[in-house]
């Protein structure tokens, strides 16, 4: 996701990476509210963890990473039929954290909201599928590219593109996004995939622009959707692919066209907290060399958009 600083924000930050078929590990999307979901998969000490040194004082005495994150994106990140927090980061966060020897506590929040928290240190970290862009790298905002921020940096953890999806059997003759010249298009605010569309619908002949409808999370576009108010819906494609195979039993959805501008996810940290961000790159990289990496990306069905090391801002 994203948000003009966001989960994919910025015309120039989706992504064409090929993910592979989602395979289903679990029961369908539920959409979280919780405040806070503490993942206890790291059960290490910092004292016994081998690259708790790296880490800050600070978070090394707390013995907790808190992470804001929309927690209604499956398979990134979702609630499960009981109410844990699952999915994709949620499990390469429990990796991450036995190398560092803390517990990564994920805290539901809206997307568009992320970084502002982030700022405001209610969070250490965002992880939440948001697309490292350049824009968010330097605090710019996507729509009016006026500086709103300091910035944040990223440790980049996986390759994803942007997806079109419509209802199953009606796809409107859709298959590439100037098809959507003269329909509506649901999406989540401040997504990659919202800065795709208002650029397009420059694009389109005069009285048949985009009707663009932003909703908070995904959840509600897709349920859009469903109830026949809109030809389309866009997001990253391993929630798309999620979403076409698991709503409705699979009845539901399709997805329509390519995938486009391929985009690495990163995990958001403060310019300020380059020793906590290098931190978190040393457990990815610890993560990816001991192979429970690509355990999880096997896991969720998402080997295609694998990496072979981690990156800091290597978005475009």
């Amino acid at each position: 996701m994203t948000a003009s600083s966001t989960r994919r924000t910025t015309a120039a930050h989706s992504r064409l990476a090929a993910v592979g078929a989602i395979a289903v590990a679990g029961a369908l999307m539920l959409t979280g509210c919780g405040d806070q979901t503490k993942d206890t998969g790291s059960s290490d000490t910092a004292a016994s963890a081998p690259l708790a040194d790296k880490l800050p004082q600070a978070i090394r005495d707390k013995g907790v990473i808190k992470v804001g994150s929309d927690i209604a994106y499956a398979p990134v990140e979702f609630k499960d039929s009981s109410g844990k927090v699952v999915g994709i980061d949620p499990d390469l966060a429990a990796a991450m954290g036995k190398q560092l020897g803390v517990d990564f506590q994920f805290e539901n929040g809206t997307f568009d909201t992320l970084i502002t928290g982030l700022r405001s240190k209610r969070y250490d970290i965002a992880m939440s599928a948001m697309t490292d862009t350049k824009d968010r790298q330097e605090g710019v905002d996507s729509d009016t590219g006026k500086k709103v921020g300091e910035g944040v940096d990223f440790v980049d953890y996986f390759t994803a593109g942007v997806s079109i999806y419509t209802k199953k059997g009606d796809d409107q003759g859709i298959k590439t996004w100037s098809d959507l010249c003269g329909k509506k298009i649901v999406l989540q605010r401040g997504t990659v995939s919202e800065d795709l569309a208002k650029a397009e619908s420059k694009k389109c002949p005069s009285g048949k622009k985009i009707a663009i409808e932003p909703f908070d999370n995904d959840q509600q576009a897709q349920t859009r959707l469903r109830a026949g108010g809109a030809d389309a819906g866009s997001s990253d494609f391993p929630v798309a692919a999620y979403a076409v195979k698991t709503s409705g039993g699979g009845k539901d959805f399709q997805l329509v066209g390519e995938q486009v501008e391929a985009a690495p996810y990163g995990i958001a940290v403060a310019k300020n907290q380059t020793e906590l961000r290098d931190a978190l790159k040393a457990a990815l990289d610890a993560v990816i060399e001991n192979g429970e990496y690509e355990k999880i990306m096997k896991k969720w069905g998402v080997t295609d958009g694998s990496i072979d090391e981690a990156t800091i801002n290597g978005g475009k």
